[in-house]
């Protein structure tokens, strides 16, 4: 079973009225996000589909000092396509890089390993649980399990018996086995409530998408974050993904919520 969550250091997310000060994961990746700075962009030829493959590469710290990653890449961003959803192994999150374009990512190979394929074993609790609030389970270092409230967003590409996820005191984007940890009595859909049945809408009207808008904002220390708005939910269409500039993790916002 998952760890305790554990502390991060990051970019204020206060126009979310959302702390961001604990992140669910298996390790801590801390180390990872040393002195964001903002990413060379560099010309270059077209190149092998990429989605699907497994992946290793350097990181190159900003003190000089080299990780690394190996992990699975998911999606490429339609909006941006030098932009990719990457799961790493061991890390519960999913990172979005221009793995292409970023100097810190060094050495980047395609490796011949193949993903594993499963199957879910209950597809209609896997459909069930998509767009529902939920109460997830964690283990803590003193031993008692911790409750995390969030929702469950879609089921993941390409490793299709995860599930992407997000939280209530940390809007990030994460991935887990979410039907063992609900046989395992670690996961509890919540009942609907008011605030989850859909607006009704008129017949032909059209909601339209913020995909591909450029966002920005104040943080508390008066500076701005911009970022870009990447992925609409389907199963929550006021739900969305966002990349900052300054950050290489996906936070998900209620955009009609927040605004």
């Amino acid at each position: 079973m998952k760890n305790t969550p554990g502390h991060r250091d990051t970019a204020d997310t206060g126009h979310a009225g959302v702390s961001a000060n604990m992140m669910k994961k298996k390790n801590p990746h801390k180390k990872h996000k040393s002195n964001l700075g903002p990413t060379t962009k560099v010309l270059s030829q077209p190149r092998r589909n990429i989605v699907g493959c497994r992946i290793q590469h350097i990181w190159k710290e900003s003190g000089g000092g080299h990780v690394v990653w190996k992990g699975t890449v998911l999606d490429q961003v339609p909006v941006n396509p030098s932009l990719y959803l990457i799961k790493y192994d061991g890390f519960d999150c999913v990172y979005g890089l221009e793995l292409h374009k970023d100097e810190r990512v060094q050495g980047l190979e395609v490796l011949p390993d193949r993903l594993a394929k499963s199957r879910l074993t209950d597809v209609s609790l896997a459909d069930t649980m998509i767009g529902k609030a939920v109460e997830h389970m964690f283990e803590t270092e003193e031993g008692p399990k911790e409750e995390w409230r969030g929702m469950v967003l879609a089921r993941a590409p390409i490793m299709t018996t995860w599930f992407y996820i997000t939280y209530e005191k940390d809007p990030v984007l994460y991935m887990y086995q979410l039907l063992d940890d609900y046989k395992e009595g670690d996961l509890r859909i919540m009942p609907d409530s008011n605030d989850n049945v859909p607006a009704e809408r008129e017949p032909g009207e059209v909601v339209d998408s913020l995909v591909g808008k450029q966002v920005e904002y104040a943080k508390e220390d008066g500076g701005k974050r911009t970022g870009m708005v990447i992925h609409q939910v389907e199963a929550k269409p006021s739900v969305y993904f966002i990349k900052f500039d300054d950050d290489f993790l996906i936070y998900v916002y209620d955009l009609v919520k927040t605004s």
